[in-house]
Protein backbone atom coordinates (compact mmCIF):
# COMPACT_ATOMS: atom_id res chain seq x y z
CA UNK A 1 0.00 0.00 0.00
CA UNK A 2 1.53 3.25 -1.13
CA UNK A 3 1.60 6.47 0.92
CA UNK A 4 -0.86 8.15 -0.92
CA UNK A 5 -3.32 5.35 -0.61
CA UNK A 6 -2.68 5.44 3.29
CA UNK A 7 -2.67 9.13 3.82
CA UNK A 8 -6.10 9.19 1.52
CA UNK A 9 -7.87 6.27 4.20
CA UNK A 10 -6.86 8.72 7.18
CA UNK A 11 -8.36 11.54 5.23
CA UNK A 12 -11.54 9.24 4.87
CA UNK A 13 -11.43 8.10 8.57
CA UNK A 14 -10.93 11.78 9.71
CA UNK A 15 -13.43 13.73 7.86
CA UNK A 16 -16.21 10.60 8.31
CA UNK A 17 -16.90 10.57 4.51
CA UNK A 18 -19.90 8.37 3.55
CA UNK A 19 -19.61 5.10 1.45
CA UNK A 20 -20.44 7.32 -1.74
CA UNK A 21 -17.73 9.89 -1.21
CA UNK A 22 -15.12 7.64 -0.60
CA UNK A 23 -15.72 5.70 -3.83
CA UNK A 24 -15.79 9.11 -5.99
CA UNK A 25 -12.91 9.79 -4.14
CA UNK A 26 -11.17 6.51 -5.01
CA UNK A 27 -12.12 7.58 -8.79
CA UNK A 28 -11.28 11.07 -9.18
CA UNK A 29 -7.83 10.61 -6.59
CA UNK A 30 -4.76 11.87 -8.52
CA UNK A 31 -3.37 8.70 -9.80
CA UNK A 32 -1.91 8.39 -13.06
CA UNK A 33 -4.95 6.01 -14.21
CA UNK A 34 -8.46 6.26 -14.50
CA UNK A 35 -11.04 4.83 -12.52
CA UNK A 36 -11.94 1.65 -13.19
CA UNK A 37 -14.94 -0.23 -14.82
CA UNK A 38 -16.37 -1.97 -11.24
CA UNK A 39 -15.41 2.10 -9.51
CA UNK A 40 -17.52 3.34 -12.66
CA UNK A 41 -20.53 0.84 -11.87
CA UNK A 42 -20.15 1.14 -8.17
CA UNK A 43 -20.98 4.90 -8.23
CA UNK A 44 -23.34 4.29 -10.94
CA UNK A 45 -25.46 1.80 -9.06
CA UNK A 46 -25.34 4.30 -5.71
CA UNK A 47 -27.15 6.65 -7.80
CA UNK A 48 -30.18 4.93 -7.26
CA UNK A 49 -30.35 6.05 -3.61
CA UNK A 50 -31.45 9.63 -3.45
CA UNK A 51 -29.08 10.24 -0.26
CA UNK A 52 -26.01 8.72 -1.90
CA UNK A 53 -26.59 10.54 -5.45
CA UNK A 54 -26.94 13.68 -3.50
CA UNK A 55 -23.20 12.72 -1.68
CA UNK A 56 -21.97 11.87 -4.69
CA UNK A 57 -23.18 15.01 -7.07
CA UNK A 58 -21.56 17.17 -4.02
CA UNK A 59 -18.06 15.08 -3.95
CA UNK A 60 -17.90 15.70 -7.77
CA UNK A 61 -19.17 19.31 -7.55
CA UNK A 62 -15.94 20.03 -5.03
CA UNK A 63 -13.87 17.70 -7.10
CA UNK A 64 -14.44 20.47 -10.01
CA UNK A 65 -13.35 23.35 -8.49
CA UNK A 66 -10.44 21.82 -7.44
CA UNK A 67 -8.04 24.25 -8.88
CA UNK A 68 -4.76 22.66 -7.22
CA UNK A 69 -5.26 19.08 -8.64
CA UNK A 70 -5.85 19.16 -12.78
CA UNK A 71 -6.16 15.18 -12.43
CA UNK A 72 -9.73 15.34 -10.13
CA UNK A 73 -10.74 18.45 -12.40
CA UNK A 74 -10.15 15.72 -15.87
CA UNK A 75 -11.08 12.76 -14.42
CA UNK A 76 -14.73 14.19 -13.19
CA UNK A 77 -15.30 15.82 -16.45
CA UNK A 78 -14.14 13.12 -19.03
CA UNK A 79 -16.22 10.29 -17.03
CA UNK A 80 -18.91 12.55 -16.29
CA UNK A 81 -19.43 13.26 -20.01
CA UNK A 82 -19.04 9.66 -20.96
CA UNK A 83 -22.09 9.12 -18.58
CA UNK A 84 -23.49 12.15 -19.61
CA UNK A 85 -23.73 14.08 -16.52
CA UNK A 86 -22.19 16.85 -17.98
Amino acid sequence: MTSSMLRRQLKNLVQNYSEAEVKVREATSNDPWGPSSSQMADISDLTYNVVACNEIMTMLWKRLKDDKNWRHIHKVSDTGTKKGLL
